[in-house]
């Protein structure tokens, strides 16, 4: 064919085309639906889901096209109202349930095996056997270990139904042993640490605002009163909030009568004031909050309630700023929603809630970025208006909590070997290896200071360079000053974590390298 003519028969099938397209339109354009500009009712999203259903291509899925109009459509309001399908609506309710069904075990997986860390006494595991240090080679018939199981992969296959049955192969001293084990309902406990610091101060992490929380935390203080605690150090840090009645209840231990706690307000939401009845018995005890970046939510009410009214300091860095009250809508076939409905707002006015933006879920990135993490002066912070405690001290908003003392984020203890050490997880691996090697010992130690004596003779700094040396990770000796101060009480914690003590011992032997606490430690009050 000449190029003439391929050119003509090109011209000819594009007008052929072109009447088709037209055709088409055409006939889509005399058959427009009608609609009356009037979005209240949704009657344009109805009109095209009705159009698809009638008129498109192939078979739909319903399902998954509710889904994605569902998902659609929340996008375009705050970053916190948000559709959760069935799986993860039961994960987010299991979180801040206090208990979850399954096996009762902590493990950890630092050689691509998981090694059972602790076993919750009364739950499914220890009454079928398995023992602190078990590797866990398969769950049912799926083998977990040296193959780069996800370890969320791993919780998944062990998690069920209570009463349900699951066949869990563990090897122990060389020996591969099954055991059945029947799931069952299990503790998961928010308060992570509570023990005095000295003679007077007490101190208390809490993880998460759950179900079971204020429950805790009054077991915890009265444990610590008994011990003449009369200053309380609360670490928030890193919790992410949770239910909001928690942090009310844990607010009222500590303020007075009438002392206002918070506030919520919205479009479609009234005023709603809540104020504490002054039944707290801690309304005497000196206080110290840590927050930072990752404190968020309810700890966020807590920081802000103690804050405005004058009731302890605040040491750390600026909170996370979520300030929104979901409501959960929960649908029959098991997934459901979580609605902005109102903001909270501090006894001061401040909204909790830092401002929407395009990077909103990089916001922490960009304060790293921008040097707020080590600088007090780069923080976000809105002085066009000023706030005031109930003492007449000025606080400003911008969202979060401004600590009234700023720790700075401490990077100067990231040496080379740190780094190396951290990349190869040398220190998590090495703490493994101490209690397989001492386990008889070291799991039957309730005592700390039994516990620190005995770690001091098992000379861990020798231990350790030695085996960070085998995998090729070897410390220069100006590194020397750091690896002791900073390195040496972390590797303590981590292999103290085995003892009877579990997470008590980690936070107390951390104490001696957290310069929050230091600095905490240091303040006298407002």
């Amino acid at each position: 064919m000449n190029n003439r003519n391929y050119t003509l028969l090109t011209a000819m099938l594009g007008i052929v085309l072109g009447v088709l397209a037209t055709l088409v339109v055409v006939k889509f354009t005399d058959s427009r639906k009608k609609f009356d500009g009037d979005y209240n009712r949704w009657r344009k999203l109805n009109l095209i889901l009705q159009e698809v259903e009638r008129n498109y291509v192939d078979t739909i899925d319903k399902k998954s096209m509710t889904d994605a109009a569902v998902i659609a459509a929340l996008s375009k309001l705050d970053p916190h109202t948000v559709y959760l399908p069935p799986v993860q609506l039961e994960a987010s309710e299991t979180e801040l349930a206090g208990n979850f069904e399954g096996i009762g075990i902590q493990f950890n997986v630092p050689n691509d095996t998981a090694i059972v860390l602790s076993v919750i006494p009364g739950g499914p595991s220890e009454k079928a056997g398995l023992l602190q240090g078990d590797r866990i080679l398969k769950v049912d018939t799926a083998v977990i270990a040296g193959n780069k199981t996800p370890q969320d992969s791993m919780v998944a296959r062990m998690k069920g139904p209570a009463g349900t049955k699951v066949g869990i192969t563990v090897r122990r001293d060389g020996t591969d042993i099954p055991f059945e084990i029947t799931r069952g309902k299990i503790p998961v406990h928010c308060v992570d640490a509570a023990f005095m610091i000295n003679d007077t101060t007490g101190y208390i992490r809490l993880s998460k605002f759950t179900r079971t929380t204020y429950f805790e935390f009054s077991g915890a203080v009265d444990k610590l009163l008994s011990e003449g605690m009369t200053r309380l150090i609360f670490d928030l840090r890193d919790n992410t909030g949770g239910y909001f009645d928690q942090a009310f209840l844990v607010c009222n231990e500590f303020l007075g009568k009438g002392d206002q706690i918070v506030y919520m307000e919205g479009l479609h939401r009234p005023r709603q004031d809540f104020e504490a009845d002054g039944s707290g018995k801690l309304k005497d005890i000196a206080l110290d909050v840590l927050i930072n970046e990752s404190s968020a939510s309810s700890s966020e009410i807590f920081a802000g309630a103690i804050q405005d009214n004058d009731r302890g300091v605040i040491v750390g860095r600026r909170s996370f700023g979520k300030g929104l009250v979901q409501e959960p809508v929960n649908f029959t076939d098991g997934s459901g929603i979580r609605l902005t409905v109102s903001r909270f707002y501090t006894p001061s006015g401040r909204c909790i809630q830092k401002p929407y933006s395009d990077d909103y879920a990089y916001d922490i990135y960009e304060r790293y970025a921008h040097g707020e993490m080590t600088d007090a002066d780069s923080m976000k912070v809105d002085k066009s208006r000023e706030y005031y405690t109930k003492g007449g001290r000025v606080v400003y908003g911008g969202g979060g909590i401004i600590p009234d003392v700023f720790v700075p984020m401490d990077t100067t203890k990231a040496s080379g070997f740190f780094i190396e050490a951290n990349r190869k997880s040398l220190q998590v691996r090495f703490a493994s290896a101490m209690f397989d090697r001492y386990r008889r010992t070291l799991a039957s130690i309730d005592d700390f200071d039994s516990l620190s004596r005995y770690l001091d003779a098992l000379d861990l700094r020798t231990k350790f360079l030695d085996y960070a040396a085998k995998e090729g990770v070897v410390l220069k000796k100006n590194e020397v000053p750091d690896f002791d101060t900073y390195m040496m009480p972390q590797i303590r914690a981590l292999v103290g974590r085995y003892s009877k003590l579990e997470d008590e011992a980690f936070y107390r032997f951390y104490l001696e390298i957290d310069e929050t606490i230091k600095v905490a430690l240091k303040t006298t009050g407002l």
